[in-house]
């Protein structure tokens, strides 16, 4: 466990904590993973036998990661997650790997698979945390995702955030600059006075690039991890990140702190 003294510290002066969303407050890899598995049974098809649906879930995730980081980097693409999750499971669907699939799904039955990422479930701390949070502070959620998705999700999850805060509104994603940059700004703060709350090091890395303090979050089950994830510490251990907690609620703590 943290030390609550020093890491209370650590965290003295931000006034608002910036939560990633996909991974850090939700489990999207469990939705979506018992989603497909469902619809993929519903078309007669066998699971692990005709279809991984583990490794479609995390080829169309993947997908998104690095078409995200190209559009942050300077390239093109588009600037709604939503567009982007429709045209990537469309190309995947046009594949070898996934023809069974493409075969059987219709566009209607593709165009509501897409809308999956609208309905994920929130890790079991994730409601009770951010509504401690509220109390002692200003949180939002500073996500890739597009708005209208943030806020369906929001709604489903039951998630109570200050604000919803999304790249699609600089036009970009993480971790260009810009988009931490711009949250700052729509809050009225100094990038110092926040804090990104993700369970992602290449986000942190990129927030902390523009001055905010950083917050990395435990979520052993999240699905995609870079070596970089595995053995995460704070700065007082040695680490790169102000505080390491393995949940909102243990944050809210330390907020109170």
């Amino acid at each position: 466990m943290p030390d609550t003294t020093t890491d209370a510290s650590s965290l003295h002066g931000v006034r608002a904590y910036l939560m990633d969303v996909f991974g850090t407050v939700v489990d999207w890899k469990t939705s979506v993973t018992e989603e497909v598995r469902k619809r993929v049974r519903d078309a007669g098809l066998e699971v692990s036998g005709d279809i991984d649906v583990d490794a479609f879930v995390l080829e169309w995730r993947q997908g998104y990661m690095s078409t995200s980081k190209a559009i942050a980097g300077g390239g093109t693409g588009p600037s709604s997650v939503d567009v982007m999750h429709r045209q990537l499971l469309e190309k995947m669907l046009a594949s070898p790997k996934w023809e069974a699939l493409g075969a059987v799904w219709s566009q209607d039955a593709r165009d509501d698979l897409s809308m999956v990422w609208h309905r994920l479930s929130g890790w079991k701390d994730s409601s009770e945390g951010l509504r401690l949070l509220k109390k002692e502070t200003i949180v939002g959620a500073l996500s890739n995702g597009n708005i209208a998705l943030l806020v369906d999700l929001s709604k489903y999850a039951d998630l109570t955030w200050d604000v919803v805060l999304s790249a699609e509104l600089f036009g970009t994603y993480k971790p260009n600059g810009s988009v931490y940059l711009g949250a700052a700004h729509h809050l009225s703060l100094k990038p110092s006075e926040c804090a990104m709350v993700a369970t992602h090091v290449w986000d942190l890395r990129g927030a902390a690039a523009q001055g905010m303090r950083t917050v990395y979050v435990r979520r052993p089950e999240e699905g995609i991890r870079s070596d970089d994830d595995k053995n995460v510490k704070a700065k007082k251990d040695g680490g790169e990140v102000d505080v390491v907690v393995d949940s909102l609620v243990e944050l809210a703590g330390l907020m109170k702190a």
